[in-house]
């Protein structure tokens, strides 16, 4: 135990000296000491229990003060902006009225301290006899408290809330018949209308999601802290040349080496994923009512962005060796969607005579083949297969990629590798319609590719996920038979298409399952109409969850498929 001396006393001067000059906050050591020794009620204290409780209470009132200053600060610029507006009686009604207006829309909550009459005074320019005017007037109509050495409070029921059932009800009328003369654009119906972004991203069987919690946060953080200590100016700015150059030169060589993709970093443009992207190359590259093929079955986002933007969607079905060209067409598409490395959602990759085939088509009519090259990282056996843009020199072909599998979608940087002609236009394209930003988030990522980072961490998540792969075959082998994995699945990707009787109902299994907390997509809802009565299936993804975390799942999914009438093995 330690008695409080003199030269303690000086310590804790000292220390409070250096929070006063931090904080300018009004109080004097005296107090705090005087609340230390009150709250011990005793003098003799343990030296190092003095400091830390010394330390907590400056650390309160240090926020306290904060916040006080905060809302002071807010209260100021919200009532010199409504005096403007308010310009009826004199000044101290007009500060009573917005007060109590502040009060009774929920601006300031209840039980809220005011600031103190000579502080909102002077934020808001006015002598300090207004303000006290109004707080008065506020506390005898019953709307604040004034409590002897604590300041102003709002009060906790004021007299508005007794009417607030009467006036909710009139207010919901009101409402709804103001919505009645608002409607959605027929684009717009469109596009909610066929909404298809799922609420649940993450958990068995989520398709496309990687495991974000294997990733090498410390690692991307250090970089993150390294980096943004001293940015420089133009990374804090907007963008208006197609992205970081350094992030552009990164993924330039990367891309050379890894995907076969003949490219330099003036013809890659950054984007914020994947949606931007498609969205960035329709509508610069088609117009209203232009013809544009897609794969069908096909990514649901893909459809949707281009419904939006007015095109005329063709989709053509595909094979074990991709897409099913029309080579004979009456209407050229301008744009050709696919997706040549591992079709998606089925599994299939563009065999070379198709990737032939298309470049020749392209070329002869003048369209744009987008290749979405989305999860090629991500191949367990065999040869990983080279882009379609690298195939032949100058082909038109688009490349496009993104970091959503690789490393995780909130990360929301994609990109796009054009022909160089197309680069210039399409970078102030981008710059309009988007103004680029985000760039030392770019820059970070560049470093955490020319480090080697980028380059081992897919290396290990291509080993994680091909084990998890092969658990959940394994599984489907054991109890459906191998008849229920799709003919077209390869040991790639973030997930796999379990096949189901065509006379099943994919989408009623998909909405039992998740009932029951396990998270399918129905193989039907990712083609057209047209043929999706014929092919039915799940899609399971199984890249986000450990092992025990599948077989948990599939045990619940194996109960939704019995449910359904489906016969299981066991």
């Amino acid at each position: 135990m330690f008695l409080i001396t003199q030269s303690v006393l000086l310590k804790i001067k000292l220390r409070f000296f250096a929070f006063i000059k931090k904080s300018v906050y009004a109080l004097t050591y005296k107090k705090i000491i005087f609340a230390v020794i009150v709250k011990k009620n005793t003098q003799s204290i343990d030296l190092i229990s003095l400091f830390c409780i010394v330390d907590i209470m400056l650390a309160r009132a240090t926020f306290n003060f904060w916040e006080r200053a905060n809302l002071q600060s807010l209260l100021g610029d919200y009532l010199l902006q409504r005096l403007q507006q308010d310009v009826e009686g004199t000044l101290q009604l007009r500060v009573f009225r917005c007060l109590r207006n502040a009060i009774i829309q929920g601006v300031l909550a209840p039980k809220t301290r005011l600031p103190a009459s000579r502080d909102l005074a002077k934020e808001i320019k006015v002598s300090r006899n207004t303000v006290l005017s109004a707080y008065e007037q506020l506390r005898a109509q019953g709307y604040v408290e004034a409590r002897t050495g604590q300041g102003t409070w709002i009060a906790e029921k004021i007299p508005e809330s007794f009417l607030i059932k009467a006036e909710n009800n009139i207010c919901l009328t009101e409402e709804n018949k103001q919505n009645e003369s608002y409607n959605l654009s027929q684009r717009g119906s469109y596009l909610v209308g066929y909404s298809a972004a799922s609420p649940y991203q993450w958990g068995a069987f989520v398709p496309g999601a990687p495991d974000v919690t294997e990733f090498p946060h410390h690692i991307f953080s250090r970089i993150q802290t390294r980096l943004s200590r001293e940015p420089s100016v133009s990374q804090l700015i907007y963008s208006n040349e197609g992205g970081s150059i350094e992030l552009r030169q990164a993924l330039a060589e990367y891309l050379t080496i890894a995907r076969s993709v003949q490219c330099d970093a003036d013809q890659i443009i950054i984007t914020e994923g994947t949606h931007q992207a498609i969205d960035l190359v329709s509508r610069t590259l088609s117009d209203l009512g232009d013809d544009v093929w897609i794969e069908d079955p096909a990514y649901w986002g893909i459809r949707n962005i281009l419904r939006i933007n007015g095109v005329h969607i063709r989709a053509l079905p595909v094979d074990q060796h991709g897409i099913i060209p029309d080579l004979d067409v009456k209407e050229s598409p301008k744009l050709i969607f696919v997706t040549p490395s591992h079709q998606y959602p089925l599994g299939s990759h563009l065999s070379l005579e198709r990737r032939k085939q298309l470049i020749a088509f392209a070329r002869q009519h003048k369209s744009w083949i987008i290749e979405d090259d989305y999860d090629s990282e991500f191949r367990f056996s065999g040869q990983p297969y080279p882009s379609l843009q690298g195939l032949e020199d100058d082909s038109p072909v688009i490349y496009m990629g993104t970091f959503s599998k690789t490393i995780y979608p909130a990360l929301r940087i994609g990109y796009l590798v054009v022909p160089k002609k197309l680069f210039s236009p399409l970078r102030v394209a981008a710059s309009e319609l988007y103004r680029g930003g985000h760039l030392l988030d770019q820059t970070i990522l560049a470093e955490f590719i020319r480090e080697g980072h980028y380059e081992a961490h897919i290396r290990r998540m291509r080993l994680l996920y091909s084990k998890r792969h092969a658990f959940l075959v394994d599984l489907i082998h054991r109890h459906l038979g191998q008849n229920f994995l799709h003919e077209y699945n390869t040991a790639a990707g973030l997930h796999l298409i379990l096949k189901l009787p065509s006379d099943s109902n994919d989408v009623l299994i998909a909405a039992n399952a998740l009932e029951k907390g396990v998270k399918v997509r129905a193989l039907s809802q990712y083609y057209t109409k047209q043929y999706s009565t014929q092919h039915k299936g799940l899609l399971l993804g199984f890249a986000c969850v450990n092992e025990q975390k599948i077989l948990i799942a599939f045990g619940i999914l194996l109960e939704c498929l019995r449910d359904a009438g489906i016969q299981t093995l066991n």
